[in-house]
């Protein structure tokens, strides 16, 4: 049988068609416009995403044999706020996860409802890309848009519901939104009188791998598949992510360097940091994460390369850099604000260090290394938990520089682990069809039959201690610089 995994990003969309041994048989992307209405905003339209999506599908599947798909399946952008009528018409372009508009509504939140109330509620605190303060924001903001709303949705789940006809959500893109007891896996009321919302607005909470329907005779039709096809849950793009690099079960790790970066530390049980710094989420293995969010990772070096030094050739740029451990320049890398572990949206990109002599490559080396220190920031939170991490699976367009790699497994000090096919999201979003489908008996199931690693970078001890002495210096600029921050606007 043939599964489509769903990657709903940020600046495209990506379908894979998988068969039932996890052979990746075609790859398609689409991409859609990203919206900056004011400084600081980030949005886009849903009608966007399902157009591509459309498109993409009809694309992928055009010359498989349509009767051997069985399911569809996810992996998204997280935490962006979707709102239908009673008509079932977007009320607004959704605000994304990247988007730093909520400050105010994330200091009522943390400030006057209480950091240790939302963590009793949610086991999280509120972040500016969450998804409830967003609520807050139109509550306040466009009151005209709130009183419309009659259903709430994450990005991916406007897709499926689309394809279905159910309002769904699955509970590891659902702990992103601020409005979920993580814990128990349910919404938490609370929070839904916090934001003014009726819980019947919010979709029905599945498991990753669950069915939540098949689509729809009309979907069916235009694209030439059958009926019986199953829609799976799907999950948050950094689960999603996770699933399709084996990060499942206790104990794994998956650092992704997408648009934004992650590391991904999954576990059998419940937990959460004392100052909740990382993300305390539910897992697409029907288990739990830890989560270290940073929201620019691999756009950091994309915008350097395009906007500020004028080039695509990001492995020419990175010929030049040899002296790894050695460069006194360093780069925050906040060009959004930040999330994990400083929760500060006024937080910005920042360079430091530079001399009469630092050279072009410097600075390049100064980026890669900057969002590999910031990683580091969230490791070490979860470090202090006593979670022992030794090694790391590494996916997302970062992943394909073996530079990058070989900094992240000397800054960390961790094995890194380069699988087969880094597909990230779409491959975990197939192999969560496959499992709703009953071709593998659960996630972990399938991530064993299914992922293959193929290389390990290894940590090299003289240029670990090397790294350790800058991390050390790196770690001092950010609290140095806050008081700047907050007073540059």
């Amino acid at each position: 049988m043939l599964y489509i995994g769903i990657d709903l990003g940020t600046s495209a969309v990506k379908l894979l068609l998988m068969d039932g041994e996890g052979k990746i048989q075609k790859i398609v992307s689409k991409e859609y416009p990203l919206y900056f209405p004011h400084p600081g905003w980030s949005e886009q339209k849903p009608e966007d995403w399902y157009t591509q999506v459309i498109a993409g599908m009809k694309e992928l599947i055009a010359e498989a044999d349509k009767s051997k798909i069985a399911g569809i399946s996810f992996g998204g952008q997280m935490h962006g706020l979707v709102i239908l009528d009673k008509d079932d018409n977007v009320i607004r372009p959704a605000i994304l996860w990247n988007d730093g508009r909520t400050y105010e509504e994330c200091d009522y939140l943390n400030n006057v409802i209480g950091k240790d109330k939302l963590s009793e509620y949610t086991a999280n605190i509120s972040f500016t890309g969450f998804t409830a303060p967003k609520i807050l924001w139109v509550k306040n903001k466009e009151p005209e848009n709130f009183a419309k709303i009659v259903k709430i949705m994450l990005p991916k789940d406007y897709i499926a519901y689309k394809l279905t006809g159910v309002n769904c959500t699955d509970v590891s893109d659902a702990s992103g939104m601020l409005l979920m007891d993580v814990k128990n896996r349910c919404w938490s009321k609370e929070m839904c009188e916090i934001c003014g919302i009726r819980e019947e607005m919010l979709p029905k909470l599945y498991e990753s791998y669950e069915c939540v329907g098949t689509v729809t005779k009309e979907i069916a039709a235009e694209l030439g598949i059958p009926e019986t096809v199953k829609v799976a849950a799907g999950a948050g793009d950094n689960a999603a992510a996770a699933v399709g690099t084996g990060t499942v079960g206790d104990g794994m790790c998956n650092i992704s360097l997408g648009t934004s970066g992650t590391i991904f530390i999954s576990s059998k049980n419940f937990g959460v940091d004392k100052n909740n710094a990382l993300h305390a989420f539910a897992h697409a293995d029907g288990h739990y994460h830890l989560m270290g969010c940073m929201l620019s990772a691999a756009s950091c070096n994309k915008w350097w390369m395009e906007e500020i030094i004028g080039t695509d050739k990001y492995s020419e740029e990175q010929k030049g850099i040899e002296k790894l451990g050695e460069n006194h320049v360093y780069f925050l890398p906040y060009l959004m604000g930040e999330r994990s572990p400083h929760n500060n949206p006024n937080a910005r990109g920042t360079f430091i260090g530079m001399t009469m002599d630092t050279s072009r490559a410097d600075m390049t080396q100064a980026v890669l290394e900057g969002v590999a220190f910031a990683l580091r920031d969230s490791f070490e939170v979860a470090k202090s938990l006593g979670i022992k991490i030794e090694r790391t699976k590494i996916c997302g367009g970062g992943a394909k520089s073996p530079l990058w790699k070989k900094m992240i497994a000397n800054i960390l000090n961790l094995k890194v682990d380069v699988i087969e096919s880094e597909e990230g999201p779409a491959l975990g979003g197939a192999m969560l069809a496959a499992v709703a489908c009953g071709e593998y008996a659960s996630v972990e199931e399938a991530a064993a039959k299914i992922v293959k690693i193929i290389d390990t970078v290894e940590p090299e001890p003289e240029l670990v201690a090397k790294y350790e002495e800058r991390y050390q210096q790196f770690k001092q600029i950010y609290p140095a610089c806050k008081p700047l921050f907050d007073i540059i606007k």
